[in-house]
């Protein structure tokens, strides 16, 4: 059952959240079933299919500048809602990262086609890692935007003592209730707050924050948010995440660009680089000068050039 609808809660669809989560643009709102599960997407443009996926604590809309890029490119660029954000289900179970990337998948074939070139950042970067992975035939290209690889995440997080500082906010989400609390206190305050300190100079402006801040207000998103990060350190030596850990050592074979900014600080360079030793394709890193932990937004018209001139490249590996 919905964790929305088990409550009565007004936003799940439609409502006080209408204005927020399908605001009116250039792409038109959806919303398509894919396992066990209705998903919310922002589509516009036709061509091959380009699936965005966002990372914390945002939703589809953090892909607003990309997904009108790519559409005059000549692709059908789309974001979803990742399980339990924005539009989409709130369900009581399924955010371990393999359920997640199901997720991803399911929404390609909901979609009508036969693969998809995911670009993923953040969270979405690790569900993009994992469903190129696990189902490699769905994936036509990866590009991954602030976040390793998930065996290379989890060896930092645990050996590198300067990235497991910059990745304490996840250490804090393993508490019962307070985490949850925190995101929606004062308005969610805290959310404007990570983001604003998270990023480089260009710093998002007041009112795309406020976007955000409200969106992790509706009822049971910030519950569902950290839900995934709680089960990537409770699982660590549970048989499940170890089990997980050893399926991500099937390699990547499709062309992969991994972009990350310069000033991350909450995942360091040093994390990120070197993902490329589990990509058995062309693999193509591009550092970001100036930029923190979200490039798309920060400097939108590099990162977008920066994609497209890469889907559009026949030989990614010069």
């Amino acid at each position: 059952m919905n964790l929305a609808e088990s409550s009565g809660n007004p936003w799940s669809r439609g409502g006080s959240s209408a204005s927020v989560i399908r605001p009116d643009g250039p792409w038109t709102h959806r919303d398509v079933a894919a396992n066990g599960a209705r998903f919310h997407i922002a589509e516009v443009g036709d061509g091959p299919l380009v699936l965005f996926l966002h990372g914390f604590p945002q939703f589809w809309w953090t892909w607003r500048h990309q997904l009108t890029a790519l559409a005059d490119a000549g692709y059908r660029a789309v974001a979803m809602d990742l399980r339990g954000v924005g539009g989409s289900d709130r369900t009581p179970r399924g955010y371990d990262p393999g359920n997640l990337a199901l997720d991803v998948t399911g929404v390609i074939r909901s979609l009508g086609e036969p693969d998809a070139a995911l670009v993923g950042h953040d969270l979405g970067g690790y569900l993009a890692w994992t469903a190129a992975a696990m189902r490699p035939k769905l994936v036509r290209r990866l590009a991954v935007c602030s976040m390793p690889h998930p065996r290379r995440w989890r060896t930092a997080m645990l050996t590198d003592l300067r990235q497991s500082r910059a990745g304490a906010y996840i250490w804090g989400f393993q508490r019962p209730w307070l985490p949850e609390r925190q995101l929606v206190a004062d308005d969610a305050a805290l959310v404007g707050e990570l983001i604003h300190s998270w990023s480089g100079p260009s710093l998002p402006d007041e009112e795309a924050l406020g976007v955000y801040r409200r969106a992790m207000q509706i009822p049971s998103t910030a519950h569902c948010t950290v839900e995934p990060y709680r089960w990537m350190v409770r699982s660590m030596l549970r048989p499940d995440g170890i089990q997980f850990n050893r399926r991500m050592k099937r390699p990547v074979r499709v062309p992969t660009l991994h972009l990350h900014g310069s000033l991350d600080p909450v995942v360091r360079t040093g994390s990120a680089a070197g993902s490329g030793e589990y990509v058995e394709a062309p693999y193509r890193w591009r550092l970001f000068d100036g930029l923190g932990h979200f490039p798309h937004e920060e400097d939108p018209a590099a990162f977008s050039a920066e994609l497209v001139n890469w889907l559009k490249d026949p030989e990614p590996d010069r």
